[in-house]
């Protein structure tokens, strides 16, 4: 195991305080709060739009949340970036199918591991749609 101040991160309180500093800053000059789940479903209308348009043209969450690329939308892709980035500068990034935490509880399995991500995803997703996040 490498030594543990080569795997140190930012710290919580630090990086929980700026993204409340965030979170008002958006609200402040967007009037809006900061979001992910509307982009996942924008973006699953840019793919089924490719095949069939006129589909996703009727239906009416396209009508109201039309697929479109904006800040929103950005800041999703900001996040992937912004968590690769950290990850890289930190010496912390690692190519891994099945965390440690799970395989200890859990074991290898990477199809197991799969499924219950999936699940999971589909839960916290229908949650944040349901409170029209």
């Amino acid at each position: 195991m490498e030594d543990s101040q080569e795997l140190k991160g930012w710290s919580p309180y630090l990086a929980g305080a700026l993204t409340g500093l965030l979170l008002v800053f958006s609200v402040w000059f967007t009037g809006k709060y900061v979001g992910a789940s509307t982009t996942f479903v924008r973006s699953a209308g840019f793919i089924e739009r490719v095949f069939d348009a006129d589909r996703v043209a009727n239906l009416e969450y396209f009508i109201k949340e039309a697929p479109k690329i904006d800040w929103q939308w950005m800041f999703v892709v900001g996040i992937f970036f912004g968590s690769l980035i950290s990850a890289v500068t930190s010496k912390t990034f690692r190519w891994q199918a099945v965390p440690t935490m799970w395989d200890e509880r859990f074991g290898p399995n990477r199809i197991k591991r799969a499924i219950a991500a999936f699940i999971g995803g589909t839960i916290a997703m229908f949650g944040a749609r349901l409170a029209d996040g």
